[in-house]
């Protein structure tokens, strides 16, 4: 990039970001600062680090670090690669790969709409970066100008899925609230269905949208301000008066109001390179692009559609595991046979009407209007709208390392120890039982899991002075100890009989009454760190460095509260324990 787009580190900026030399600022956005930066080996990248307010937010962090793992998936096709990150730093900072050109926004501010031989390099760069992004199980999120950089040759798109770890962020929005610009965003985010989930299609809107503008330098919904830009996007047909032929057609089909609709990336690329009407602009591009024409290829032979009707990659798609709130959405691309007179797998004739009720759409405008879903302009002049999402409609394609409803004996068995006074059985949940003060654990799988895992599972209590209690990395008697009890939650070490309490969280504001209906406990323990939610929202997170406990197995059990008389009785209960492997 040339100096001209830098500018010289500030008196606050850092001089080192790990390995990393920073040499200058690239800019500013809704996640921190970018540097030019040069790493241990003298190979330039951007260090992208993250803002002060989000570093101390525990969640944010655990969120980063599961997006990262994600995007680094992403095969580097008309996409800048993700080399490095430090969640767990003073300052938390990812590293890409430093593209030395221009945004796509930048040139067409400065020299107005492109050419028509770049305008379908941008087209097919973009899809097959989308095509890549999809295929390893991401979805972006926030594709606008300003994420494609026009390198030589081919353009690069960047910071895909990032957004997500901004996303349910408290120093940012809300937990039920998304990041997006809304001049490329997609109908359905501002829908009432909160049960549907974020699929591709919305970043295939979005491609649509960025390379109408690339061609004729407006957005094709543009208006005065953002509530009427998603006033029209909701409304109006497309603007797309400038364009011609078949590149037209395949934007006002990536624009369709119905993502059901919209072709995949995967079929824009398609149609763009070996289509049978294929842009004569495109060949044009790609002849003089042998760059570009390399990723296009290289991203259709590592994708495919598989049996199932979904794409994916050739080798296995690495499955999404960790957090079910905070983590990129891995969402299938839906296809069906293809019609006899279209190219599409998707007929592009509304099969439904996609239309929002009149009230609501109203709804979505006044708030937009008024800041009631914290429509805010960030420093890089991107527009953010919290219109509401459902925190947990963003569902994984998990694999899970078991799950038991816990309603009958399956996994965990009834046991009973006379001598206790105590033990499991099942009635509408696994119930764990004690006459006097003490502890029991209930007999459940003997296999080992892995070091870094999660278990969720809801928990109801029965009886005053109860606490259910969760082992982690339980073997040879001794684990980590999660005990959720009334007023308080505990997390320590559990070594034979002897307990030790690292952290106390206190519920004062929302204890968990007896005979209340089930909290969803969620506890995530990776290297050494182990962290606790209750339904969805973050309690803390705790150092656990305890040499004698390195891994084994998930327990479940009943711990009285410290004050606790010595009779009973005592009672707890669980239902649906899910464990999955997080991988780091």
């Amino acid at each position: 990039m040339s100096d001209e787009r830098t500018s010289p580190l500030r008196p606050r900026d850092p001089r080192r970001l790990g390995s990393y030399e920073l040499l200058s600022r690239l800019g500013e956005g809704g996640m921190g600062t970018v540097y030019l930066a040069r790493s241990a080996a003298g190979v330039l990248v951007a260090v992208k680090m993250v803002r002060a307010d989000l570093a101390p937010d525990d969640a944010f962090r655990r969120r980063f670090r599961s997006e990262v793992n994600r995007v680094r998936q992403v095969p580097p096709f008309c996409t800048a690669e993700v080399l490095d990150a430090d969640p767990d730093h003073e300052q938390p900072y990812l590293v890409v790969e430093y593209v030395d050109g221009p945004s796509l926004a930048e040139v067409v501010e400065e020299r107005g709409p492109l050419t028509a031989s770049n305008l379908h390099s941008v087209a097919i760069g973009v899809a097959t970066a989308l095509t890549a992004i999809h295929g390893a199980g991401v979805i972006h999120r926030d594709l606008k100008p300003r994420n494609v950089l026009l390198a030589p040759g081919s353009p690069k798109v960047i910071d895909f899925g990032i957004a997500r770890a901004l996303e349910a962020t408290s120093a940012h929005t809300h937990t039920d609230q998304m990041v997006g610009t809304v001049a490329y965003m997609a109908p359905e985010r501002f829908g009432p269905d909160l049960d549907v989930p974020l699929t591709p299609a919305a970043d295939v809107f979005a491609w649509g949208g960025v390379v109408a503008y690339a061609g004729t330098g407006r957005t094709p919904f543009s208006a005065d301000s953002p509530p009427a830009t998603a006033a029209r996007i909701l409304t109006q047909p497309p603007d797309l008066s400038g364009l011609s032929g078949p590149l037209r057609e395949l934007i006002g089909h990536a624009l369709e109001k119905d993502p059901a609709n919209r072709p995949s990336a995967r079929e824009l690329l398609d149609l763009l390179v070996d289509g049978p009407q294929r842009p004569a602009a495109s060949g044009a591009a790609l002849d003089h692009q042998p760059g570009l024409r390399f990723a296009a290829q290289e991203a259709q032979a590592v994708t495919g559609v598989h049996a199932a009707g979904q794409l994916t990659a050739v080798t296995a798609a690495p499955t999404l595991v960790g957090y079910s709130e905070n983590a990129i959405v891995t969402q299938p691309v839906p296809t069906s046979p293809a019609a006899a007179d279209t190219p599409f797998t998707h007929d592009p004739t509304p099969r439904r009407p996609w239309v929002l009720p009149v009230a609501v759409i109203l709804l979505v405008i006044a708030m937009l209007a008024v800041g009631g879903v914290m429509a805010t302009l960030w420093p890089n002049g991107n527009v953010s709208t919290g219109a509401t999402v459902d925190p947990r409609a963003d569902e994984r394609e998990e694999t899970v390392l078991l799950a038991d409803p816990l309603t009958a004996q399956r996994l965990w068995h009834a046991t009973s120890v006379e001598k206790e006074q105590a033990g499991c059985s099942f009635d509408g949940g696994l119930v764990v039982s004690r006459a006097t003060r003490g502890v029991f654990r209930c007999r459940g799988p003997e296999d080992y899991e892995p070091p870094d895992v999660q278990a969720e599972v809801k928990v109801r209590l029965l009886a005053p002075d109860s606490c259910a209690s969760i082992w982690m990395r339980f073997a040879q008697n001794r684990g980590y100890q999660v005990r959720v009890c009334e007023r308080n939650v505990y997390v320590g070490t559990h070594k034979s009989t002897s307990t030790e309490v690292y952290k106390t969280f206190p519920l004062d504001e929302r204890p968990i009454d007896v005979g209340a209906p089930a909290t969803l406990i969620t506890v995530s323990i990776v290297g050494e760190t182990l962290e606790v939610l209750r339904d969805g929202e973050l309690l803390g997170a705790v150092p656990v460095q305890d040499k004698d406990i390195r891994g084994g197995r998930v327990v479940l059990g009943i711990f009285t509260e410290r004050s606790a008389p010595v009779k009973g009785p005592y009672q707890v209960a669980f239902n649906d324990i899910k464990i999955w492997p997080i991988d780091r």
